[in-house]
């Protein structure tokens, strides 16, 4: 008969998997910070944190993964929000309740979590080649919001516009948002978030029908 010591090994890995995964997302927001995110490697991430190539990739499929998997967990987190939300909400309703989620989530956050959300957005602004990588992103997270308003609104998206115009009217006031930020100097997830809802109650006023759809 075995026996085991009652510790939770499963746990003890996972945590270990957690602390190594956010090791080489802090190793490389420094780094792409301090050198540019151009002008960074992955053998330079790799050996801030002295672990392998290999573990690199276990982990992050390139450095754009490394650099904005963070904003894109929180991208998927509003999705899954907005999908669970009651089927009667107009979009406006549970596009709101949705931001709103995740918002809190940004404001609550730890202070290392906190931290690494600025340099995030400070980097986005800073790197041309993200940028561009964010503007393809939004033009797929369009396609997936598009997807779930359709079903939301029990509508076909090949043949009813009003979904697809919604999340890109939705995404176009986020992208508002942000570059107000940028401009203004604004990185901390406290403001970025009052930000973002100072934006979103603009738009809700200036387009109620729109928004309302059924």
């Amino acid at each position: 008969m075995v026996e085991t010591s009652g510790v939770d090994t499963t746990g003890l890995r996972e945590r270990k998997k957690q602390r190594t995964r956010w090791a080489l997302t802090d190793a490389a927001l420094d780094l792409f910070l301090a050198k540019g995110y151009e002008a960074t490697t992955i053998d330079e991430i790799v050996a801030a944190v002295d672990v392998s190539q290999r573990t690199f990739f276990r982990y992050f499929a390139g450095k754009e993964d490394v650099a904005l998997s963070i904003l894109r967990e929180y991208d998927q987190v509003f999705l899954a929000t907005l999908d669970d939300r009651p089927g009667d909400e107009p979009p406006i309703t549970a596009l709101a309740a949705a931001i709103h989620h995740v918002l809190d989530s940004v404001r609550s956050a730890d202070e290392e979590h906190t931290d690494r959300f600025a340099k995030i957005r400070d980097l986005v602004e800073r790197s041309p080649a993200l940028a561009v990588s964010q503007l393809r992103y939004f033009s797929e997270m369009e396609q997936q919001l598009a997807a779930i308003l359709a079903r939301r609104m029990d509508v076909d998206v090949a043949t009813d516009l009003r979904p697809t115009l919604i999340a890109a009217t939705f995404l176009t006031v986020i992208r508002i948002g942000f570059d107000g930020c940028a401009r203004d100097g604004l990185f901390q997830p406290d403001e970025v978030a009052s930000r973002i809802e100072e934006v979103f109650a603009v738009a809700a006023e200036t387009l109620p029908h729109a928004w309302s759809a059924r």
